[in-house]
């Protein structure tokens, strides 16, 4: 399966370059190139860069897909559209995710909620240099801890009813209690088990700023 890099316009202070192909979205595309990895697809409507900006990414891209700056997509959906449809079976890592406007960052965070997106949900993970996001659908899945990192949290996206065990702080139906998002949990061993009832949930591994 392929492993795809996807470059946003948020803080890119921090990447990694082991992947199989690279995708720029809109400005994550100047990021890109001036980290001097290959452009392989460029999508996006381009509205945030400049003429000779814009120029140089259609001169540089190997691949091109330009979007309406009115559409019902955000460029990110569009990109990982666009990236399933031509790989299905891709595992997408995102940079430059978060850092930036806040309602940008929380629609990255919530991405398998578009409908054509959550099929997929599985094969994304956003990244920075202190957070790891990543997602489980419904049924049970094995957490291994990613890292470097110290923290993981939960946010159910539906009222579906959230199983945690193996963790420092467990969640059963002993002692459920409905909450949006579980923080500052911790790893006690190579695994942690979590259990989902409905829709999906956001899985945050963390840590604290150095």
């Amino acid at each position: 399966m392929p492993k795809i890099a996807l470059f946003l316009g948020g803080d890119l202070s921090y990447f990694s370059r082991g992947f199989d192909g690279f995708v720029g979205v809109d400005r994550g595309c100047l990021a890109l190139l001036q980290a001097g990895l290959p452009l392989d697809l460029a999508v996006g409507d381009f509205d945030s860069v400049s003429e000779e900006e814009r120029q140089l990414i259609l001169a540089q891209a190997k691949q091109l897909v330009r979007a309406k700056a009115e559409k019902n997509e955000t460029d990110t959906e569009l990109a990982l559209l666009t990236v399933f449809n031509r790989w299905p079976q891709a595992q997408v890592t995102i940079f430059g995710a978060l850092g930036g406007r806040l309602d940008h960052a929380l629609a990255n965070v919530f991405l398998p909620s578009h409908p054509d997106l959550m099929p997929f949900a599985g094969q994304i993970t956003l990244r920075d240099q202190q957070n790891h996001i990543s997602y489980c659908l419904a049924g049970q899945h094995h957490l291994s801890r990613q890292e470097g990192m110290t923290y993981i949290s939960f946010l159910a996206e539906s009222a579906g009813q959230l199983t945690i065990e193996g963790a420092k702080y467990p969640l059963t139906p002993q002692n459920y209690f409905q909450r949006k998002i579980y923080v500052s949990n911790e790893f006690t061993a190579s695994a942690i088990s979590l259990t989902l009832s409905s829709g999906y949930a956001v899985i945050i591994q963390s840590r604290d700023r150095s």
